[in-house]
């Protein structure tokens, strides 16, 4: 069955109307804090567990800030599937749909996920459930843009994160994508910039690996040399990926096989439901777009006996999360 976005959401919009109508009249407080979800990985992808508020350090725009909530997050995710279904795709004979169930495997019982496939603009398919046999199914019966049409990368994305601001909690972009982008320039360039300060997390999966060494027999055809890409396309459309993954504290992978996408997807869905949140008071409420950065203290984790650096924090660590944020304009009281 299909749904429209309005209507795979509806539900929660409804519920919010519901409870608004019949609650009573409330005084309401502005609070001006600002919630970083921040993810710490292993060289082996895994989520890096036991750190603690002081390994952290916090700045807003290059000014170190006091760290005022801390938390280990390991909770329900939700979890929207968003893949490509144009013809390039459809050529590579879904070998990333297939390790695609590795990631519905793996997901935690409690994880919702949709689905929902773009061209032209995005088209849902199912709504979010915690059943991932309704994902499976879906995936089953996923149909291709057979024709050489858009596809609209960024605009899709922006629906979507349209459609999202009506879920509440954690919400994960999974983007099966060949980073292809027929939408306007200005299209990609607002994208990032709400990227940057969102709630969302994008994790970007290329589907462009198979076809830099095509192989004609595992494709349904041969693809003509419209549907693959040159060398510059390959990396303009690595790039794109690569920074909308960038801007929201997400990830961007290239799989080239089927066993690097099944690690890929096993990564994914271990990392989707772990990060720590930290909560900070901007000193200045500029209504401004500010930058983030957080470091990993050097000694951090030294009773496990790994340290954290810099860039990779240590012995192959890595740190991911959200560029920005965009203050509120006033005083504090």
């Amino acid at each position: 069955m299909l749904f429209s976005g309005l209507a795979l959401f509806s539900a929660i919009a409804t519920y919010s109307q519901q409870t608004s109508a019949s609650a009573p009249e409330v005084i309401s407080v502005r609070v001006n804090r600002v919630n970083v979800g921040v993810i710490v990985t292993g060289a082996d992808g895994k989520f890096v567990e036991g750190l603690r508020r002081e390994d952290f350090h916090l700045l807003d725009n290059g000014v170190e800030q006091p760290v005022s909530d801390f938390a280990s997050v390991d909770e329900p995710a939700d979890v929207l599937l968003l893949i490509e279904a144009g013809p390039a795709v459809y050529l590579l004979e879904g070998g990333h749909l297939h390790a695609a169930y590795a990631l519905l495997a793996g997901l935690s019982a409690g994880d919702q996920v949709a689905v929902v496939k773009y061209a032209e603009g995005p088209e849902a398919i199912c709504g979010f459930s915690a059943d991932k046999q309704v994902a499976a199914g879906a995936l089953d019966h996923l149909n291709f843009n057979l024709g050489f049409g858009a596809l609209n990368l960024s605009e899709s994305v922006a629906t979507v994160l349209d459609w999202l601001d009506k879920t509440p909690g954690k919400k994960t972009i999974v983007l099966l994508s060949t980073g292809v982008d027929t939408s306007a320039p200005a299209a990609s360039v607002e994208l990032l910039q709400r990227l940057r300060v969102g709630d969302a997390r994008v994790l970007a999966v290329s589907l462009a690996g198979e076809m830099r060494t095509p192989a004609a027999s595992k494709k349904k055809s041969t693809p003509s040399k419209a549907a693959l890409l040159t060398a510059q396309q390959f990396a303009e459309a690595d790039e794109e990926l690569r920074g909308l993954a960038v801007a929201t504290g997400g990830r961007a992978y290239f799989p080239t096989n089927e066993k690097e996408f099944d690690a890929v997807y096993a990564e994914i869905a271990q990392i989707v439901r772990h990060e720590y949140s930290l909560g900070f008071s901007p000193a200045q409420l500029d209504g401004k777009v500010h930058g983030i950065e957080v470091r990993v203290a050097a000694n951090a984790g030294d009773t496990r006996g790994v340290a954290a650096g810099s860039d990779t924090n240590g012995i192959g660590w890595r740190v991911d999360h959200r560029q920005g944020y965009l203050a509120s304009q006033g005083q504090r009281p």
